[in-house]
């Protein structure tokens, strides 16, 4: 694995592990409210009670850092997992009106810490693009 490619990995991956283990054990008040937050963005969040949405926020972010920090795991997959939690956030963002100033784009006072999770989707797109060739190039001779 390349160190630019690792960094890439590495960054974000710690992050989302420790935000996570951070959430493990969430009580259901601070997990209804996340729930409330990601069900603008993804109605079927509703259908779970708050533990059962606390519990499946808490496992998946900690699937995913751990994905990024495993070097076994692929490039592509990792970069694929990285990518898919990244949609979900994004897409809350551009859910929420106050978010986003009138044109619907960029970040509003509120939206500002939110609109960094367009950088994780970028990370994760930009893994599952350079995630390793399993070609090798072949040397010429002169």
């Amino acid at each position: 694995m390349q160190i630019s490619t690792a960094l890439l990995r590495a960054v974000p991956g710690a992050f989302i592990l420790n935000s996570g283990i951070g959430k493990l054990g969430i009580d259901e008040e601070s997990a209804g409210g996340l729930q409330q937050m990601a069900a603008t963005g993804i109605p079927m969040v509703e259908n779970m009670t708050p533990a059962q949405f606390g519990k499946f926020l808490s496992y998946g972010e900690i699937a995913v850092g751990a994905a990024l920090l495993l070097p076994y795991v692929p490039t592509r997959v990792a970069g694929a997992a990285l990518t898919t939690f990244a949609s979900g956030l994004v897409t809350n963002y551009f859910s929420i009106d106050s978010m986003t100033e009138d044109d619907g784009i960029r970040p509003s006072q509120d939206g500002t810490p939110v609109a960094k999770d367009t950088w994780l989707a970028a990370i994760g797109i930009s893994l599952m693009l350079i995630g390793g060739s399993k070609k090798k190039k072949k040397k010429t001779k002169k």
